[in-house]
């Protein structure tokens, strides 16, 4: 086992017209109490101030700035950033999403005390001003077949470890590209597990893709199909269940909690 500390930790953050969000999450990341890490930023053609803001901290050599010539899209920029990480572990953390200070070093020591390739939290909710909004717990463990069913794993909390199988890349889908990453990574490892604190804070802003409904269902059957690699059958199976969770989840909070997280 390493000595906690002493692995790099590359830090995958994606960025589009984030000028008013961004220095505080890479803040976040500075503020860190594990300082063997590297944030890769890739800006997707942004037309405000983000890459202005992230020039700022250009004399941090651990912050890496990547300019796309065209649009990529959210899994695109994260692939970009994973092809130039140097590191043993990958972490996810987006542009105008937050960390708590021991973040990185509670989660690291969590991995290598249990020999864990893939972890994540739980997570704290703030609206776009950064007040806080609630918390989401995280299950102790997570399955390829219970993630089909609903995604459990919020983006910002997870790290993978890249020694057992080298990178995996996020699969080019336009939603729901996390809960694709997170498929093909339980295909290679038997289980994610959640380390039971809040270690970062999800901001919820209005009109963004992530909240906007619409078609979400499609958006999910696509995954469920191409990287799940379910037939109809399960396909509409998860997606019932996924639908019947999410309701228990907005609806019942205590029965949600009690059947699928405590």
């Amino acid at each position: 086992m390493s000595k906690i500390g002493s692995d790099l930790v590359s830090i995958i953050m994606p960025a589009y017209n984030v000028g008013n969000f961004i220095c505080e999450s890479i803040e976040s990341v500075i503020n860190q109490s594990y300082d063997c890490w590297e944030l890769l930023i890739v800006d997707d053609c942004s037309t405000d101030k983000t890459v202005l803001e992230v020039k700022s901290y250009q004399n941090d050599n651990r912050i890496k700035l990547f300019e796309n010539k065209k649009n990529l899209g959210g899994a695109g920029c994260r692939n970009v950033a994973i092809s130039n990480a140097k590191g043993r572990y990958i972490a996810f953390l987006d542009s105008d999403d937050l960390w708590e200070p021991k973040k990185l070093e509670n989660q690291i020591r969590f991995m290598q005390k249990g020999n864990i390739g893939f972890s994540f939290s739980g997570y704290s909710l703030i609206n776009e001003a950064g007040q806080f909004q609630g918390q989401l717990k995280a299950p102790t463990k997570v399955s390829f077949y219970k993630l089909l069913k609903h995604n459990y794993i919020g983006c910002l909390t997870v790290i993978y470890d890249t020694q057992p199988y080298g990178k995996i890349y996020m699969p080019l889908v336009r939603k729901r590209q996390d809960f694709a990453l997170w498929l093909e990574l339980l295909k290679r490892f038997d289980y994610a597990y959640g380390l039971q604190e809040y270690l970062g804070s999800y901001r919820i802003r209005l009109g963004s893709l992530s909240r906007n409904k619409l078609d979400a269902f499609k958006y999910y059957w696509r995954v469920l199909r191409d990287v799940g690699k379910c037939n109809h059958f399960s396909a509409l199976y998860n997606l019932t269940c996924y639908l019947f969770i999410v309701y228990l989840k907005k609806k019942h909070t205590k029965i949600y909690h009690n059947l699928f997280i405590d």
